[in-house]
């Protein structure tokens, strides 16, 4: 095996069983019928491809507790929890440079798109400030309104809807499948 090989395995391994505990069971525990679950999956999906990092999961809850108070719409409500986590601390910035030149190419703002690294370089900096603590945090956020605010919420839009689709024909066939398997199983097994 080569030198490369083992931390890319580990990485794998480190990676894939967050995702099949957080992500992945929820699916097949779930006790809804498949268009329920596959519908938390997309409202999870769409709140974590938007820009609102830190509030996902409560816009997920506020979702759910909307729709279903005046459209009498259910959703998974664990699973589109679950599903915000797609975006983390791992691959927050990667998105936010995905909406923001998607938002900039919408604006037909071309020049304005920056390289991945100095997208990279002015968000760590936003984080600096000779005065630390509460000005660290304004001058993030005037980084984040002020600097990208636009592009990366309009560069959100369709990225949301299309990943919130996908999320929804994708988990849809996959816990239809999953509950198809597990149902011819059940009918085999002796007593049944």
């Amino acid at each position: 095996m080569s030198n490369y090989a083992m931390p890319i395995k580990k990485t794998i391994n480190f990676i894939s069983r967050p995702v099949r505990y957080k992500l992945i069971i929820p699916l097949k525990r779930s006790r809804h019928s498949p268009e329920h679950t596959a519908r938390g999956v997309m409202v999870g999906i769409f709140w974590a491809m938007t820009p609102f990092f830190g509030i996902q999961m409560a816009l997920v809850l506020g979702t759910w507790l909307f729709t279903n108070k005046f459209f009498r719409w259910d959703f998974s409500l664990i699973n589109g929890l679950a599903w915000t986590w797609v975006t983390n601390v791992f691959t927050l910035l990667p998105a936010f440079y995905l909406f923001f030149i998607t938002g900039n190419l919408m604006l037909g703002a071309e020049e304005s798109i920056s390289s991945y690294q100095q997208f990279a370089e002015v968000w760590k900096n936003s984080f600096n400030s000779p005065d630390g603590g509460w000005e660290a945090v304004t001058h993030w956020f005037e980084t984040m309104i002020n600097g990208w605010g636009l592009p990366m919420l309009l560069g959100s839009i369709p990225l949301s809807i299309f990943s919130a689709w996908m999320a929804y024909v994708l988990s849809l066939k996959f816990v239809s499948k999953y509950q198809e398997r597990r149902a011819r199983a059940m009918f085999r097994k002796p007593g049944h």
